[in-house]
């Protein structure tokens, strides 16, 4: 196994410098100030050594690195919608990454090659859905030109959150042989159900959202994420938790859900670890109406809440934990990272803080190119995980184009997933990615952020804490 690399956010110094410049108190009488200039003043935050349990195994963060933002990230409402099962052509001349020696395919008889991609594209969790599959469809349509692809499109699939929707749709996908190659999901659990699917058809599914270990560790060689996982996630939650939020008493919540059960597993045992007291862990699917959630909290007066859910649940506990007089520090993982959440819960989500495996523009090379062109071509700022979505197509176009070089034509799907095992590096808007032998991004890169504003058209001003980059644990 991997030790922890012990590390400090080395932020004292600017803290103490931005002091000066009048620090704001949030909402939450617990929570973090925030400096006027837009970075977070109290920021004295460390990943210390430690190991957590995860998927029923010791899973420790290795060598990890910490540096200061002074950024905010961006905007990921997405106001495009698709159908079940539609197809968007490619056909633009922008480009978002410009890269050289890209493989060429244009002599190639390639005509009916297909991407799938599949997410949430109606119901409460659309707007992640949606935004994932405008990044792919970008992807496809400026670098598919590029490459010489004629015609290829994306094959759109609205699996709703999902997991039986999932499943289905994944036999659909399969069944078209044209799919080479599958962009999603949004939702670990509907990845998991749909997995088996993928595996057996020998089609490659490349994640630009999922976090749960299970998808690479169950289903390597099938399943590629471009973002970081629980196992990590949920330790770098509760390390800000003790250092930066001076954590003694939490309650830990979880929509269970694949995700948020994952993530809140790993951080209240990292909580326990670090000689926090939980005073309860309790799974809920109530998407509303929250007192008898809300009931048993109140009477163990935690210090912090840790809620593994998505936006569109812990949104509306944020409001009804505030009308209760509540005031612990809310805390959560990268399903908050949603302007929605803001929609939501207005001025009580002020103070919210949150970890996100998705980084603010600034922080990614090509992102100035690619906000532009999003913007331009969705009428929407491009956002989380639209980043990762156009990666995520990209490495599809990389292992097809490879596979049909080799098979000098239209590739099989057994050799396109072999070609993508060699697609193990290669420089997106996100910057270089680089797969691990498992699928895991390695190494990934994990922000925490401050909610500043109820207004969610300020969403992109959210404050960062500080990053931690980090390997994937190894068993």
């Amino acid at each position: 196994m991997k030790r922890i690399a012990s590390f400090v956010m080395l932020l004292v110094l600017l803290a103490s410098a931005l002091a000066a410049c009048g620090a704001a108190t949030p909402a939450t009488s617990t929570a973090p100030s925030t400096a006027a200039g837009g970075t977070q003043a109290s920021v004295a935050a460390s990943v210390a050594a430690a190991t957590t349990a995860a998927s029923a195994a010791a899973s420790p963060l290795a060598a990890a690195t910490t540096e200061t933002m002074a950024t905010a990230t961006t905007d990921t409402t997405a106001t495009t919608t698709a159908g079940t099962d539609g197809t968007a052509v490619a056909g633009t001349d922008g480009t978002a990454v410009a890269e050289e020696n890209l493989p060429d395919v244009s002599a190639l008889n390639l005509s009916g090659i297909r991407i799938g991609y599949q997410g949430p594209l109606s119901g409460p969790q659309a707007q992640f859905g949606t935004t994932g599959l405008n990044g792919a469809q970008l992807a496809v349509e400026q670098l598919g030109e590029q490459m010489g692809f004629q015609g290829v499109e994306i094959a759109q699939f609205d699996d709703q959150a999902t997991e039986t929707v999932g499943a289905s749709n994944a036999n659909t996908i399969a069944a078209d042989q044209n799919i080479m190659c599958v962009v999603g999901h949004i939702n670990s659990g509907v990845a998991l159900a749909a997995l088996p699917t993928y595996r057996d058809a020998n089609l490659v599914m490349i994640s630009p959202a999922n976090t749960n270990p299970r998808v690479t560790e169950e289903f390597d060689g099938t399943a590629y994420r471009l973002v970081g996982r629980d196992d990590v996630q949920g330790v770098v939650a509760a390390d800000f938790a003790v250092n930066e939020l001076q954590a003694k008493n939490a309650y830990v919540l979880h929509d269970q859900t694949a995700y948020g059960e994952g993530l809140a597993t790993v951080f209240r045992d990292t909580l326990e670890e670090r000689g926090v007291t939980v005073a309860g862990f309790a799974g809920t699917q109530e998407q509303s109406v929250f007192d008898a959630v809300l009931t048993p909290i109140q009477a163990a007066n935690p210090d912090v809440i840790f809620f593994g859910g998505i936006y569109s649940t812990v949104g509306p506990f944020i409001q009804q934990l505030r009308e209760r007089g509540i005031e612990a520090t809310v805390l959560g993982g990268d399903g908050l990272d949603s302007p929605d959440l803001t929609r939501l819960a207005g001025e009580t989500a002020v103070g919210t803080n949150y970890v996100s495996v998705s980084g603010p523009a600034s922080a990614y090379p090509q992102a100035a190119q690619f906000s532009e062109d999003y913007q331009s071509q969705f009428n929407a700022p491009a956002g989380y995980p639209a980043f990762q979505a156009y990666d995520a197509a990209k490495a599809c176009l990389l292992a097809i184009a490879n596979a049909a070089t080799e098979a000098n034509g239209k590739p099989t799907r057994e050799q396109v997933e072999a070609a993508m095992e060699d697609v193990d590096t290669f420089q997106g808007v996100t910057g270089t990615v680089t797969f691990d032998e498992e699928g895991d991004r390695s190494p990934a890169t994990y922000y925490v952020f401050e909610v500043v504003s109820g207004d969610p058209e300020n969403w992109g001003q959210n404050t960062v804490a500080g990053t931690v980059e980090a390997e994937p644990p190894a068993e």
